[in-house]
């Protein structure tokens, strides 16, 4: 073995900053794409309930489309190819089409979650809330989505700990996260070894905590939820 091709403490104690601050970079990147996936998931899955067929027919379609393609295809066409559509190209820098594509792309898997939640409401819930005359939005925001969404939630912690590891995707159009930094780092000294697994190391650092913390949140849910949901009183619902 070279002594290129030894691991050098040295060289890894040196790098070790520069890597660990891109970490802010790829965590915005995250947490940004999740928010936008949590929000346009919601969107896609009342959009898909639709009572209008050509909306949930759409919409339905467009879901599809995003989720049968590659991740990193559509954040090519964000970033090079939307800018060059005629009369609404836009422009965008890499961060902001970067978290745009993740959070557009895992919508598409919340949406479903979303759907697996609500479909879980007994229909007796949809009746009492027609009984009550409440209104569309009241029935949502306060009996349907309540009580759908907590049982749901660990799914959410799964994707969002898969867009944490995507991130370094975002290379690719230029953002500069970990794995971007570390490779740079690479070509300059010609030395890949110590950055790249310095990159490897801080993801497992991160995800892996993250991961027993929602199987524990999972444990808890199902607890909680696993012997059926209580049904909805004027009470409860009230504004």
């Amino acid at each position: 073995m070279t002594a290129s091709m030894m691991w050098n403490w040295e060289y890894a104690i040196a790098v070790f900053p520069i890597v660990f601050q891109a970490i802010w970079v790829t965590l915005s990147a995250t947490l940004v794409g999740f928010g936008i996936a949590v929000i346009v998931g919601l969107f896609w899955t009342l959009a898909r309930r639709s009572s209008y067929k050509p909306v949930a027919w759409t919409v339905g379609g467009l879901v599809e489309f995003i989720r049968s393609t590659p991740l990193l295809v559509q954040l090519f066409f964000l970033y090079y190819a939307l800018p060059q559509l005629p009369y609404i190209g836009v422009s965008l820098d890499a961060f902001t089409a970067g978290v745009i594509g993740l959070g557009l792309h895992y919508s598409t898997y919340l949406s479903e979650i979303y759907r697996s939640g609500i479909e879980s409401i007994p229909k007796g819930q949809w009746e009492a809330c027609t009984a009550l005359n409440f209104s569309r939005l009241h029935t949502w925001t306060k009996v349907i989505l309540p009580q759908a969404v907590p049982p749901v939630l660990p799914m959410f912690g799964n994707y969002l700990i898969v867009m944490f590891k995507e991130t370094p995707l975002l290379g690719a159009i230029t953002v500069v996260e970990m794995l971007q930094v570390s490779l740079i780092i690479g070509s300059q000294s010609f030395r890949y070894i110590e950055p790249i697994t310095i990159v490897g190391l801080l993801f497992l650092l991160l995800s892996y905590p993250s991961a027993l913390a929602v199987r524990r949140l999972e444990e808890r849910m199902k607890a909680r939820y696993g012997r059926g949901k209580q049904k909805v009183t004027r009470e409860e619902v009230t504004l």
